[in-house]
């Protein structure tokens, strides 16, 4: 019986290395089109098994550019969501999907606005982590008057042309920190409530949420006037000091959007006794470290391949119709303690 030819033997009829012939097959990494033409080509001539499958996906399919506007470069966990929605554009079935992420450091409202348009214009489908704010919705309309169906990220925004939300479901979020600081504090007390900014409309919501579950089920909480760190870490440093100096009664911090670095430095500084219950947001090596030391009591992460794969499967969708029907995509937060990670 005749030998089956295998990937190596693909590899020498098309020229190319093994790697090269994998990330074709597998579209591990981006490879170019004439490329991939010819190792179809070669798979065909040998008799290679998946020749078939391998054409249909990677010469005959679409090509799709995805689209993606995220927040600092810096930041760690946009770095892992930029990752994943790179990994997730290079799955969908039946097209050939190409990511372009684009990191802004500028996060004025106009800045934003304009990356958005930019990339927008050069992109199938697109998705955005934005503020609500008139220039991000005008944005927003100006590219679906275009055509291009524009997916809002972690944090919606009021656009009504927008073609669908992907990420935690923001008010069950917020419950879900008050109950945990509720079970953590140690008795009843202030609770600070740190947010970005009020036009990230899902801290908004989530602080909404643990709000209501404080009025509702712990009474013994008393949720102070939320403070605006700006996504700065040391804004929030600075914050947290305050709080710690001024709130003999503090109990707990909730911490609902960035600045999470400056807020665990701050904890660090505080002697243990002064130490009140902590929830905080996306498990990365900071926030990792702070629940192994007992500086943060939980963390509440968005599942990021879960959030990229269900979300470039929308913006395929979109993308290759004429017209598209909003479509929410809400995923329940992962519960991080020092005791699971």
């Amino acid at each position: 019986m005749a030998r089956r030819p295998t990937i190596a033997d693909l590899a020498t009829a098309s020229g190319f290395s093994v790697a090269t012939v994998d990330r074709v097959l597998n579209r591990r990494l981006p490879v170019r089109a004439d490329t991939a033409r010819r190792v179809a080509d070669a798979a065909e001539a040998i008799g290679f098994h998946a020749a078939e499958l391998l054409r249909r996906r990677v010469v005959e399919a679409p090509n799709r550019a995805f689209g993606f506007v995220l927040q600092k470069r810096s930041d760690a966990f946009y770095r892992a969501l930029g990752a994943a929605l790179t990994e997730a554009a290079r799955g969908v079935a039946d097209l050939n999907g190409r990511a372009a992420v684009s990191y802004v450091d500028e996060l004025s409202p106009a800045a934003l606005a304009e990356r958005i348009v930019e990339v927008g214009r050069k992109s199938d489908a697109l998705a955005i982590v934005a503020v609500d704010h008139p220039d991000v919705v005008e944005a927003v309309e100006t590219l679906a008057r275009r055509g291009t169906p524009v997916f809002t990220v972690l944090s919606d925004v009021g656009a009504p042309s927008r073609a669908g939300y992907a990420g935690l479901d923001n008010r069950k979020t917020g419950r879900t920190a008050a109950w945990a600081i509720a079970r953590c504090a140690p008795g009843p007390g202030t609770v600070g409530v740190l947010v970005g900014t009020h036009r990230y409309l899902g801290q908004d919501i989530a602080e909404a949420g643990f709000r209501d579950y404080c009025r509702e089920r712990a009474p013994g909480l008393r949720p102070l006037d939320a403070f605006v760190d700006l996504e700065d870490d040391r804004i929030a440093r600075r914050a947290i000091l305050d709080l710690l100096a001024r709130e003999p009664d503090l109990v707990g911090i909730y911490l609902a959007g960035g600045g999470v670095t400056g807020m665990i430095e701050a904890l660090r500084e505080a002697p243990p006794k002064r130490r009140p219950a902590v929830v905080c947001n996306e498990l990365h090596d900071a926030t990792r470290a702070a629940l192994a030391d007992g500086i943060v009591d939980v963390v509440l992460s968005t599942p990021l391949d879960a959030l990229a794969h269900r979300l470039v499967a929308a913006m395929a969708d979109a993308a290759g119709a004429p017209n598209w029907t909003f479509e929410r995509i809400l995923l329940p937060a992962a519960i991080s303690t020092s005791e699971n990670i």
